[in-house]
């Protein structure tokens, strides 16, 4: 049976977490989905600074947050040997929004606030020829919708890292290194519900930088392709 740690980098709002759980949970279901046979635990780094012995795992999983990672919080900055241990042994890892832009740069590259402001809501990306023979991307359209809310993102990416997803806004919305460890700007555990309660909590913000918030809300819809990228990731283990 495999064992696979949720690394919990932040807490949901508070109305997500009453309605549908917190990062945990969130993640949590999917995995279970694509693998019932997994046992999976949920670490928060924050709390919690000794980390679960890499002897152990057979995926790493780890959440967004409402932390910066430019801010190089020191739990945060713990991660990162560990998380280049991780890589060094081959275990398979899924980063998400966070967790992306953390392993970016524990494996070489850089993170912080994207040049044109926040990107959120539901928004097509498009996958790269070389994701074509990419074991988890390689099975999506090749336009697929996913939804994001990020106002940092990778700006540099590690020298022998994959790109495997694009949009206008971000030229590294999915990256692979190895061939096992996959990381996503975007939220394959958000629904329409969860991405439109994160629209309500960073309308003022949109609206600063002059996003018509309303029609970004119009807009949300559910994203199932991008949603099976988590259970397919357990589904490999």
């Amino acid at each position: 049976m495999p064992l696979v740690v949720i690394v919990k980098t932040g807490d949901a709002f508070p109305e997500v977490i009453e309605q549908h759980g917190d990062f945990g949970a969130l993640f949590e279901a999917p995995i279970l989905r694509g693998n019932p046979r997994a046992t999976v635990t949920t670490w928060d780094p924050r709390s919690e600074p000794e980390a679960p012995s890499l002897d152990t795992l057979d995926a790493i999983v780890i959440t967004g947050s409402n932390s910066m990672v430019s801010d190089k919080e020191p739990w945060s900055e713990a991660l990162k040997p560990w998380l280049r241990q991780a890589r060094a042994r081959d275990i398979p890892m899924f980063g998400v929004c966070y967790g992306h832009q953390l392993m970016a740069e524990a494996f070489g590259g850089s993170a912080g606030d994207h040049p044109d402001g926040r990107e959120a809501g539901t928004f097509e990306l498009e996958r790269t020829d070389a994701s074509n023979m990419d074991a988890l991307f390689s099975q999506l359209p090749t336009r697929f919708l996913t939804h994001l809310t990020h106002g940092q993102s990778v700006l540099d990416v590690p020298s022998d890292a994959l790109v495997l997803a694009f949009n206008d806004h971000d030229p590294y919305q999915a990256l692979r290194y190895g061939t096992r460890q996959w990381s996503v700007q975007f939220h394959p555990e958000f629904n329409a519900d969860i991405t439109r309660a994160y629209l309500e909590r960073v309308k003022d913000a949109l609206e600063e930088q002059g996003d018509d918030v309303s029609e970004l809300i119009n807009r949300i819809e559910e994203t199932p392709h991008s949603t099976s990228l988590l259970e397919r990731f357990s589904a490999l283990l």
